[in-house]
C-alpha cells in the first residue's frame, strides 16, 4: 500500500489529457474577478523531472508530452504552465497538477493539497514552498469532506487517486455525492485510468446515475510499451464550466490522430 509514485508516469498521455483540461478550466475560472478555492485530494510531489531515471525507465513522457507538445500553441493555458515551469526549474521540469494550479491562481485564491505517501508529501512541501498552499499529509477523501464547502465557495476540486487501493472505485461515488451535497456550486473533476479489464466501469455507472448532467471525457491512446495495461484515460466533471465540452472535443480530435509509439 502507498507504493505508487507518479515520477514513473509524469508527462504521459493521461497527464496530457488531465493537465491540459485542468489548466483550461483554471484559466476560465480566474478570468472572472472573484476569488476561488482549489482542492486536490491526491497531489503527488508537484514537480517532476522528465530526465529522471524513473521517467526514462518507463518511457511514458517520451510517448506523452515530449511527443505531442506541439498540440498546444503559445497562449494555451497548458502551454503557458509548461513554459513557466521550464523557465523556473529547467528544461526537463514538468509541473504536476498542484504546480499547474499554483501558477494559474491569484493571491486572492486558496490552494488546498493532500498527499498521504510520506516521500511524496515531503517532495510536495519542497516543490510548493512559497506558494501559500495548505498542505496536509492525510487521506485526500477525508480532507475533501472536512473542508467543503470551502471559503471561498467558488472553485474546483481535482480527485486524482492512483487507484492502487481497489476500494477507491467503490468509495469515489459516495465521496463525490457527499461533497456535491455540501458544495453544490463546486466544479468537481475526477480522473480515472482506462485499463484493459475495465475496473472503472461500475464506478462510472454509479456516478452517471448520481450526476446525469456531468461531462464525461475519455481519450484512447496506444500503450506506452508492450504489456502496458492502460489504453486511455478519462475525466468525469460535475458542474463543468461553459465551453469545457468544446475544449475537450478539440483534445479528442488530437488524440484520435495518434499512431502507435515508434520502437
Amino acid at each position: 500500500m502507498l507504493s505508487y509514485q507518479h515520477a514513473f508516469h509524469a508527462g504521459n498521455l493521461a497527464d496530457v489529457q488531465k493537465h491540459a483540461l485542468l489548466a483550461w478550466v483554471l484559466d476560465y475560472l480566474t478570468a472572472k474577478d472573484k476569488p476561488l478555492t482549489y482542492i486536490e485530494t491526491h497531489a503527488g510531489r508537484g514537480l517532476y523531472r522528465l530526465g529522471s531515471a524513473e521517467a526514462l525507465k518507463t518511457g511514458e513522457a517520451a510517448q506523452g508530452i515530449l511527443r505531442v507538445s506541439d498540440w498546444f500553441a503559445e497562449g494555451h493555458p497548458y502551454r503557458d504552465r509548461l513554459d513557466e515551469t521550464a523557465a523556473m526549474f529547467g528544461d526537463d521540469a514538468y509541473p504536476g497538477s498542484p504546480l499547474i494550479a499554483a501558477l494559474g491562481l491569484r493571491e486572492t485564491d486558496s490552494l488546498h493539497l493532500a498527499e498521504l505517501h510520506p516521500q511524496e508529501h515531503a517532495a510536495l512541501e519542497t516543490a510548493m514552498a512559497g506558494w501559500g498552499a495548505h498542505i496536509r499529509r492525510e487521506d485526500g477523501f477525508d480532507m475533501a469532506l472536512a473542508i467543503t464547502p470551502p471559503t471561498p465557495r467558488r472553485g474546483l476540486m481535482l480527485v486524482d487517486p492512483p487507484y492502487e487501493v481497489k476500494a477507491d472505485y467503490d468509495r469515489i461515488p459516495r465521496v463525490l455525492a457527499q461533497v456535491a451535497r455540501k458544495w453544490n456550486v463546486g466544479n468537481l473533476m475526477l480522473w480515472y485510468p482506462i485499463l484493459r479489464d475495465g475496473p472503472h466501469l461500475p464506478m462510472l455507472r454509479a456516478l452517471q446515475a448520481q450526476f446525469p448532467d456531468a461531462l464525461r471525457h475519455e481519450v484512447a491512446f496506444p500503450p506506452a510499451r508492450e504489456g502496458h495495461r492502460m489504453t486511455g484515460s478519462g475525466l468525469f466533471v460535475v458542474n463543468p464550466p461553459w465551453g469545457m465540452a468544446e475544449e475537450a472535443a478539440r483534445l479528442s480530435r488530437l488524440f484520435a490522430g495518434l499512431t502507435p509509439p515508434r520502437s
